[in-house]
């Protein structure tokens, strides 16, 4: 079976990594870069690749099986559009859409369409969440009902200086960031139901926020804390700690911790505290480090399941046809309800409480 053709929309940081992952994955074929900078030229010559200055140029020339995404935030938007108006399915990388409303306007377009979307949430495929998540669903921790995160680190000049969008409108730590953290306690947690936070630019001055302090309810009455900075001295970080990606040095240091009724769990670390007894703070903790076998990182496994999702689209009979339905039995893997864990600024969280309330 020929490998899937897979382009890649933005060669910015994230968008030559998902170009080097496709090039390197036994299922798929990168088939062009799409970027009108000057530097996207010189990777694509570097990595063997056509490069096209927009996606309708790629178009014009070519279908791909799959685009991926990884353009600046505002305009994941336009070229999900674009490529759902195609009939080619899209992985976008997070956020989804810089604002609720145009989250769910993408969204509708994909099930109007019939073409999958898929977005960028790869820490779900990471062996040590999933551990972590099996855990807190089979009852070891007992009733949730605190969790604590982290995502403190210190992004350098040159960071900003390379993406000059990042330190505006659109971009910012809870867009670019704080997304894969509110993705991450959902689905190790579950569902979020309402928010309360505070934010500041006083260290950097741009106009996005540089820290942020939030605090969460989740579904099941549990209680949640983050703090969230892009300019603090510290390793207390998923990237900095949990070795999922070997650019970022490592420490042996937490990210998250979990506490129910009968124990807690530190991640990643994956210290695991248990009462086995009375409970009580007098009384001593059963303590278990859980061993996750190494795997693949969760770009990895990401680029994996996207290809798993392109082959099954591109091998549907009437492909193009079918996508002018309205609803399709495979549907887009994103939908309405979901859209809280993909387009996460507070204020988008807040409002998407008051419009989709527990039942």
């Amino acid at each position: 079976m020929s490998r899937l053709q897979i382009a890649v929309a933005g060669a910015g940081l994230i968008g030559r990594r998902h170009a080097h992952l496709v090039r390197e994955s036994a299922s798929c074929e990168l088939s062009a870069v799409v970027d009108p900078a000057p530097g996207a030229g010189e990777f694509a010559r570097e990595i063997g690749a056509p490069v096209y200055a927009a996606l309708g140029d790629l178009f014009a020339a070519e279908e791909p099986d799959g685009v991926i995404v990884a353009t600046p935030n505002a305009l994941h938007v336009e070229y999900g559009l674009e490529c759902l108006k195609r009939g080619v399915p899209a992985l976008i990388e997070k956020p989804l859409a810089d604002s609720v409303e145009e989250a769910v306007r993408l969204t509708e377009a994909s099930e109007a369409a019939g073409v999958p979307l898929l977005v960028g949430h790869h820490r779900r495929h990471n062996p040590i969440l999933a551990k972590a998540r099996q855990i807190v669903r089979e009852g070891a921790l007992g009733p949730i009902v605190a969790v604590m995160g982290s995502a403190l680190f210190y992004k350098p000049d040159g960071y900003f200086e390379a993406g000059p969008w990042r330190a505006e409108a659109g971009g910012g730590p809870i867009l670019i960031n704080m997304i894969h953290e509110v993705d991450a306690l959902r689905w190790m947690c579950g569902e979020i139901t309402a928010v309360q936070a505070m934010s500041s630019n006083g260290a950097r001055g741009f106009p996005v926020e540089d820290t942020a302090a939030i605090s969460l309810r989740f579904a099941s009455g549990a209680l949640g804390t983050f703090i969230l900075s892009d300019t603090a001295a510290s390793a207390r970080s998923w990237e900095q700690t949990s070795g999922e990606n070997a650019s970022y040095p490592g420490y042996p240091e937490d990210s998250y911790l979990i506490s129910g009724t009968r124990g807690s769990l530190s991640i990643p670390t994956m210290r695991l505290k248990t009462y086995v007894g009375k409970r009580s703070w007098w009384e001593p903790f059963q303590e278990e480090n859980i061993n996750v076998e190494p795997a693949a990182s969760g770009r990895e496994l990401d680029v994996e399941r996207l290809a798993r999702r392109f082959q099954r689209f591109r091998n549907r009979p009437g492909r193009v046809e079918r996508a002018l339905q309205r609803r399709i039995e495979d549907r887009t893997a994103i939908d309405r309800d979901d859209v809280v864990g993909l387009c996460c600024g507070i204020a988008d969280l807040q409002y998407l409480v008051r419009a989709h309330p527990r039942v």
